[in-house]
């Protein structure tokens, strides 16, 4: 902390003084018009403006000799050097600058979010991160974005590792991922214990380093049509940094405080760990924990004198874990420890007047660390733990290596006819390999290892695209049409770790292969001892999986403005599957404009969801909690024998009918899009309860499943308001962003499988909580001069969940129900967070930002009886269980 402190010191001496420059002008098009919205920003910055209704705009730069950037949709983007000019006019031609990239949900490189048919926020990563303390991706949209949701996971096995996220309260798998408009592959990992989105596989996003992003799109609508399978709830298309001029980054330092106030004990009646930062578990006492330091660093150059460039990003991510009260039996409550290092690169290079050759891509590495749930001593009546190696008990740690990577590279052309050509191939992979430490295999008594690698999982996707498109502007007033075909292939894999990590030992130390004939080792006590790695068992080679499978797309999307005021969209889809079959769907969409500032939208659409390669080959066997004690428990695979005799299907597409309707309001610096929405899904799979498994011989107590389980409906409306005002060199702008959500379960499938087996009110209200019933943002934002102040407050609804009682004494009718839905109800109180960041330019090199998130130390108003699911004083809903958090950042450029 000390070098830090000194560095940063240094660095303020070191830096340069200034003089303020202020610029004005205009902007128009070729035929004299003026352009309303163009974006104008300082070259190497984070501060720009856009235009008035008139064209006009006003800008306050760090020196006269600086660079200004002019870019709009569907013109080509310029840079002006000031040269000590304080009157700049502009007049923008028509054309697609290099690199540039659709805005998600058209194809037309004529539109812009703000006349687009369907809700799209635009979202400014790099302006966010560098001005305050969330350093992934997840955080940032979880604050920015109204209707994304995430929270960090404790005691969750994978889940610790990888954040779900959820749009509109979907599941992860039903939101698609691109980056700069290209497919972006998915995590290995299924969500699978004690965590929300269970039994999905989402992407993870924060595998991809923030000071690599220049925007993000978040497309709140279905769309199947137009980009496959995933796109029920919405697209995420993450575009990244394109600049050429020079250096910029960031140091980042801060620090989870660990106060949660006093009563703890006397409330738990019990003797609780890591409260007030006393009594931890590593043995401690600290004010704060769970630091955090980031480095980044983004370095972009021009490429020839054509407009080609490199843009490469490096971040590194250094997380300590947070400890938060807990009872014996969840010591290590709190959220995982991360380092990692990123890599990003985004270049394109022209081949002449109208190609360019453009590559994007970069590999992501992260080494984990989480506590799993405690396990007692063997003079306490728990043999799972070895008194040899653990005569207190022991508390296991789930460590992974995460590695990402990906690589796109791909060809435009434009035609003499007017015609553009894209020719793209994209790879990706994830792989989450699982380290066991500080853990023993019982079965094995004094003999035991105490670290274990216990295998892990890969998702390996290749997508190779062709898309044509072109704008014809004599056709009514502008017509788009759009036509492609994409070829996608995929790969799931599980690997096994070693013996130890998943074996039963016999008497003889030897490995259980035939239980007819090797007894299982026992205690002194007599009593048979678990096997495998505790926490986490590994995989075994009967788990293994190595499956692939392949899908063709093709589809048709056009865009029409009838009128001046008046555009109609549409798209249709058709996908063949090698391993279920084919689907058809289809979009339609329109914006009327009913005058300049206010514009009435809506769309209708199909969509659907492929069932993953994990959700149908993924199983394991592993140490569930049911009727209250630890009991092995099967995951079976969709297409094993296990699974056919309960009766359980084959998996097929998840169904979606989406419906939204809503409205833009655009005046003298305020907009507003207030959008409603109603998403159906049929079929959504869902991971079952357990069923009794005694009997088959499996080497399970327990099985579940996955299964086209239940139908949802999801009703709602985002409102995103945004005020920007300029007084000379200051700056105001006030934004609210909301989203009011209802999810609810129309229709379990249970078949002739008992209900509450199946699917009961513990799982379901996991599906339910995915998002809160509401959650509002109101972001307040003030510049002059070298200064600038943020301040953001949050509001959560109230969620309700059940608890850990559902599953210690598991209902199987409605009678047994209504009793523990008495007893097992969890409320979590509505509440509201503070951020507060102040930023100070000490030169035109260098900005120092000081901040805390949820500064008043909220925390979710907890039950904290001791059947939290996750084992805490909490659980992970609304802003998580972590607390405040205060950071500084030193930002640079050069």
């Amino acid at each position: 902390m000390k070098k830090l402190l000194f560095l940063l010191t240094t660095l303020c001496y070191l830096s340069l003084s200034y003089a303020q420059h202020t610029v004005k002008g205009k902007v128009v098009d070729e035929t004299g018009e003026s352009l309303i919205g163009v974006n104008v920003s300082e070259a190497g910055t984070i501060y720009g403006t856009t235009t008035d209704f008139e064209g006009n705009y006003e800008i306050t730069v760090n020196s006269p000799t600086a660079t200004l950037v002019f870019s709009y949709i569907g013109y080509t983007k310029q840079e002006v050097k000031i040269e000590s000019q304080t009157e700049i006019n502009v007049t923008m031609t028509e054309g697609i600058s290099l690199g540039e990239i659709q805005v998600v949900g058209s194809r037309s490189y004529n539109r812009s979010t703000t006349d687009s048919p369907v809700a799209v926020d635009v979202i400014d990563v790099a302006d966010i991160a560098s001005i305050t303390g969330k350093a992934e991706v997840n955080q940032v949209l979880q604050y920015a974005a109204p209707s994304f949701n995430a929270t960090k996971q404790s005691g969750s096995d994978g889940a610790d590792h990888i954040d779900p996220a959820s749009l509109r309260g979907l599941g992860p798998d039903q939101t698609l991922v691109l980056i700069n408009g290209k497919r972006r592959h998915q995590s290995s990992l299924v969500n699978v214990f004690g965590t929300r989105g269970r039994g999905n596989s989402g992407t993870d996003l924060n595998a991809i380093p923030a000071s690599a992003i220049k925007r993000i799109e978040v497309l709140r609508d279905g769309a199947s049509a137009q980009y496959g399978s995933d796109a029920i709830a919405g697209v995420i298309n993450i575009v990244l940094k394109d600049k050429t001029d020079g250096i910029t980054g960031g140091i980042s330092y801060g620090a989870y405080s660990t106060a949660v106030g006093d009563g703890w004990e006397e409330e738990a009646g019990d003797v609780l760990f890591n409260v007030e930062g006393k009594n931890r578990l590593d043995g401690e006492e600290k004010s704060f924990d769970g630091n955090t330091m980031k480095v980044d660093l983004n370095y972009g150059v021009g490429l020839g004198d054509k407009g080609g460039f490199a843009n490469f990003t490096v971040e590194y991510l250094s997380k300590d874990r947070t400890l938060r009260p807990g009872w014996s039996w969840r010591q290590g409550y709190g959220s995982a420890a991360v380092d990692g290092f990123n890599f990003m690169v985004n270049t394109a290079m022209p081949l002449g007047e109208k190609t360019e050759l453009y590559a994007f891509g970069g590999r992501n590495f992260r080494d984990t660390d989480a506590y799993a749930f405690s396990r007692g001593s063997f003079a306490d009546g728990d043999n799972r733990a070895v008194p040899s190696l653990y005569p207190n008990g022991f508390t296991p740690r789930i460590t992974s290596n995460i590695i990402d990577g990906s690589a796109s590279v791909g060809v435009r052309h434009s035609l003499d006819n007017g015609w553009k050509i894209d020719f793209n191939n994209t790879y990706g992979k994830n792989n989450f390999h699982y380290f066991i430490k500080d853990s023993n295999n019982a079965s094995m008594w004094d003999s035991s290892p105490t670290d274990f690698d216990a295998g892990g999982h890969s998702l390996a996707q290749n997508t190779t695209g062709l898309d044509f498109s072109k704008y014809l502007e004599d056709v009514a007033s502008g017509f788009n049409i759009a036509f492609g075909v994409e070829y996608r292939t995929e790969n799931f894999e599980i690997f096994a770790g070693e013996e130890a990590s998943y074996a039963l030992y016999d008497t003889l130390g030897v490995a259980i292969t035939n239980p007819a004939v090797q007894a299982v080792a026992v205690d002194p006590n007599g009593d048979a001892l678990p096997g495998g790695s505790q926490g986490f068992p590994g995989y075994s080679p009967s788990n293994e999986v190595d499956r692939s499978r392949s899908n063709l797309g093709l589809y048709l999307d056009a865009e029409l403005n009838a009128t001046e005021n008046w555009l109609i969209g549409g798209a249709i889809r058709y996908e063949d599957y090698s391993d279920f079959g084919n689907t058809f769907n289809y979009k339609l969409s329109s914006r009327y404009k009913i005058n300049d500032n206010l514009a009435l939208r809506g769309s209708v659409s199909s969509g659907f969801r492929a069932p993953s390669l994990v959700q149908i080959y993924y199983n394991l066997i592993f140490n569930n909690i049911v009727n209250g004690r630890s009991v092995p428990s099967l995951l079976a695979a969709n297409n094993s024998t296990v699974t056919k005799a309960f009766g359980i299907g084959q998996l097929k597409e998840e169904t979606a009918f989406n419906g939204s309707l809503g409205f833009t309001f655009d005046m003298n610096g305020f907009t507003a899009t207030v959008d409603g929405y109603s998403i159906s899904v049929k079929d959504r799979i869902v991971l079952t309860d357990n069923f009794d498994a005694s009997g088959l011989g499996v080497g399970a107590d327990a099985a579940q499943f996955f299964a086209n389980g239940v139908d949802t409906k999801t009703q709602g409306v985002d409102i995103v308001l945004n005020y920007k005002k300029y007084f000379g060199d200051q700056k105001l702008t006030v934004g609210l962003a909301g989203n009011i959500n209802k999810l609810e379960i129309e229709k379990i499938h249970n078949g002739n499988l008992n209900e509450f087996t199946f699917f009961g009110p513990f799982s379901r209200a996991y599906l339910e909580a995915a998002a809160p019933d509401y959650k509002f943002g109101l972001n307040l934002g003030y510049s002059i001069g070298k200064f600038d102040a943020q301040l953001s407050l949050t509001q959560f609804s109230e969620v309700t969940i059940q608890d850990f009682q559902w599953v210690d004494s598991p209902a199987t009718n409605q009678a047994e129900a209504d009793a523990l839905l008495e007893v097992a109800t969890d409320v979590y109180e509505a509440a509201m967070t503070l951020d507060l960041s102040l930023s100070y330019e000490l030169s035109d090199k260098l900005r120092l930002t000081v901040g805390g998130n949820n500064i008043l130390n909220k925390y979710p108003t907890p039950q904290f009886d001791g059947w939290t699911d996750q084992g805490g004083f909490s659980d992970s809903v609304q802003m998580g269980s972590d607390g405040a958090y205060f950071f500084g950042r030193l930002g640079f450029n050069f």
